[in-house]
């Protein structure tokens, strides 16, 4: 399976805690040549006008989010074009998920949906040194836009109980089930 994924574009995304991160970089160095593009990297470089989501300001927040799906996918695109498989890394969820094939000119593209119970979540949160959820983003608030208003596109895991060299080797295995 790891021929399939030459000079292409696999999107791994969940809820903040799913092990996007981790599983991404996992694949990445399991891979020939590959390229680890974080989503967040790209809101980070916002110095200033930055607007998060949770913000009073919830369009301008949607607006930077989308930005940094846009940069994310353009990125993959010109790895890929070099000869790289480009593993991007960002929360794309709701209606975003089925936006993203447009994004990427890239193909075969891959979508990877991690998807563990919000117990798993919480318990994966409490034991990182940072801290994503708060009173407005709560892992129950979050699931439910995961569960209930995104599209099932790509490869969904349950990877609650999964290792995450387990969930590279799960999502290897059904790679043909990413393939949007």
């Amino acid at each position: 399976m790891i021929e399939q994924l030459s000079s292409s574009v696999v999107l791994i995304t969940g809820i903040m805690a799913s092990g996007k991160s981790t599983v991404a970089q996992a694949l990445a160095e399991r891979l020939p040549r590959a390229a680890h593009i974080r989503g967040d990297a790209f809101r980070r470089m916002t110095v200033s006008g930055r607007v998060e989501m949770g913000s009073p300001d919830e369009r301008e927040a949607l607006a930077q989010l989308r930005l940094r799906h846009r940069l994310a996918a353009g990125a993959a695109d010109t790895y890929a074009e070099a000869g790289f498989t480009a593993v991007v890394q960002d929360i794309v969820i709701g209606d975003d998920l089925a936006a993203y094939p447009a994004l990427v000119r890239t193909r075969p593209l891959h979508l990877v949906v991690l998807a563990p119970t919000p117990a798993a979540v919480a318990a994966r949160e409490a034991a990182r040194p940072k801290t994503g959820y708060g009173p407005d983003w709560t892992v129950t608030a979050l699931d439910t836009l995961l569960r209930e208003h995104t599209p099932r596109l790509g490869l969904w895991l349950d990877t609650s109980d999964q290792t995450p060299e387990e969930t590279v080797d799960t999502l290897l295995a059904r790679l043909p089930e990413a393939r949007v």
